[in-house]
């Protein structure tokens, strides 16, 4: 053993390790299933410190040798708990045998057969669709499974799917050589969803505001450009310059409604809505660089260079009849907003501030500065003729350019606002949100965001804190109690207690799901406006 020395003054003590007093530390060790160990005893406080033992030590060496015992070493047990712990599952980086897949992914990219899904095991799923409930699909180590035995082995599979990949890439490239062909598929498979007539869109709502400017703005530009042949005045020229940019901005926005009703496919999954937005924004361009710009310029030569004005008379007369044409066409625009905007619940400034419908608030706005502009070259060509100076008729003309440029500002900055995606008002937000906190499923939402789509279609998007008591009574609630309550008591060994789990588990997050899709069935119910939710589980 080992020896002890201590010295004090010129005494020395040897000490045996066999006369030290020990005292034995309580020690509590958990070891967990999988092999991990715990010390949960830790040393007693109480301990001497060295300097007290040999002081103890000292002053009883000689009743101990009086006594002749020896002092006996009491061992305490070791207390064991053993705590039981599932063993964790290594998935590895790409775990898939779980996962399901469709009949037309399995299809194009297993590249199988309709008949060989026959053969396969189907599942009915809960359908991410509003049309159908229920939807079946497979899993997706089964049709791995059955493309290798289609195809003999791996390298075949991928060279199928090389051959195919190199075909859909030719098609395309041949696209447009190949419509009649691409026609005759779609009548063979039909559309998911009918699509209107784009012809039937021109007579009613704003194609059939449009299509009305069109063919006014396209009379008037004909008997102004005669009047501006016949009589040379400037503010003449502005007019038909200014009836020939509306009738082209026009016939774009007519484009744009006729784009705007295509039915959606993979590469424009939210649609066409706005080509509307994008065909005004065009028309707002067009009108301050075919209509702005060419007046300002007509009016600047006349400045520049004046020269004498023929006979006005025909010039007024062709006003006159413009002022009556543009006018009716203002009327027809201002109704159709009245209309819109009553069905909305907003006022006619917040329709055409906020830029509900694009087309027609173009043609409002271009007939209002039609009708204005007619006033305004009409008393400029008046004072010309009173005083025979034709510095009156130019400074008209500048005047009809700056009021072109004035609307086309204003398309412009609705039209980009539009397209950039902007919130909805917060009085709309707000009843969105207090429907989603008010349903006892929900705990809380985080992250809220409403987008104006444009032509009324908005994008909700949350984060949802969902209640998980409330969702599993939800899945108890349609449960058998009594039988749920044999599984329980029937469940002995670990295997069984996982297998009762994983059978549950699964089930309550169906529930959660449909939890999910009635709470976005309910927005979009309450809410016309509100076509695509995004929900998400924080």
């Amino acid at each position: 053993g080992w020896q002890a020395s201590m010295k004090s003054g010129s005494l020395s003590y040897i000490l045996p390790c066999s006369r030290l007093p020990v005292q034995l530390m309580s020690q509590v060790r958990v070891y967990t299933s999988n092999g991990q160990k715990k010390d949960l005893g830790s040393e007693d406080t109480n301990r001497p410190t060295p300097e007290e033992t040999l002081h103890k030590v000292g002053t009883g060496r000689q009743d101990m040798t009086n006594a002749g015992q020896k002092q006996s070493f009491l061992k305490e047990p070791i207390q064991v708990k053993v705590k039981a712990v599932l063993k964790k599952r290594e998935y590895g980086p790409k775990y898939t045998q779980n996962n399901f897949i469709t009949g037309v992914r399995a299809i194009n990219e297993f590249c199988l057969k309709s008949s060989d899904l026959d053969q396969l095991r189907k599942i009915k799923r809960r359908s991410p669709h509003d049309d159908t409930e229920t939807f079946t699909v497979y899993l997706r180590s089964d049709v791995e499974a059955k493309s290798l035995e289609v195809w003999g082995s791996p390298e075949a599979l991928a060279r199928e799917r090389k051959r195919r990949k190199e075909a859909e890439i030719k098609y395309r490239e041949n696209l447009f050589r190949n419509q009649r062909l691409l026609r005759e598929y779609k009548e063979f498979f039909g559309n998911t969803k009918p699509r209107s007539s784009a012809a039937a869109m021109f007579f009613k709502g704003p194609g059939k505001v449009v299509m009305v400017a069109i063919c006014i703005n396209g009379l008037n530009f004909f008997f102004k450009l005669l009047a501006w042949v016949y009589t040379g005045s400037a503010s003449m020229f502005s007019e038909a310059i200014h009836s020939l940019a509306d009738t082209c901005n026009q016939a774009l926005l007519a484009l744009g409604i006729s784009q705007s009703a295509r039915t959606p496919d993979p590469s424009h999954p939210y649609g066409f809505t706005n080509m509307r937005y994008i065909a005004s924004l065009i028309s707002g361009v067009g009108i301050f660089m075919m209509g702005a710009g060419l007046s300002w310029y007509h009016g600047i030569i006349g400045l520049l260079h004046p020269h004498p004005i023929e006979s006005l008379l025909w010039a007024y007369c062709i006003l006159a009849g413009s002022l009556v044409s543009e006018g009716a066409t203002l009327l027809v625009a201002i109704n159709e907003i009245r209309r819109s905007a009553r069905a909305k619940g907003l006022s006619f400034y917040q329709y055409v501030v906020q830029s509900r419908d694009p087309s027609t608030n173009v043609v409002l706005l271009e007939d209002a500065a039609a009708v204005l502009s007619v006033a305004v070259a009409a008393t400029c060509m008046g004072l010309t003729s009173l005083t025979g100076n034709p510095y009156y008729d130019s400074v008209g003309s500048l005047g009809v350019g700056t009021l072109l440029g004035t609307v086309s500002a204003f398309l412009i900055y609705t039209n980009t606002e539009a397209l950039l995606g902007r919130s909805i008002q917060p009085e709309q937000l707000q009843r969105l949100t207090e429907l989603l906190e008010s349903d006892p499923v929900v705990r809380a939402i985080h992250d809220v965001k409403a987008t104006d789509m444009g032509m009324s279609k908005v994008r909700f998007k949350a984060e949802v804190d969902f209640d998980g008591r409330v969702v599993t009574r939800s899945y108890l609630e349609k449960q058998d109690i009594e039988q749920l309550l044999q599984e329980i008591q029937q469940v002995k060994t670990l295997e069984e207690l996982e297998a009762f789990m994983l059978k549950h588990g699964e089930n309550i997050i169906d529930t959660l799901g449909a939890e999910v899709d009635r709470l976005e069935k309910d927005l979009k119910q309450r809410n016309p406006d509100v076509r695509h939710v995004d929900l998400e589980i924080l």
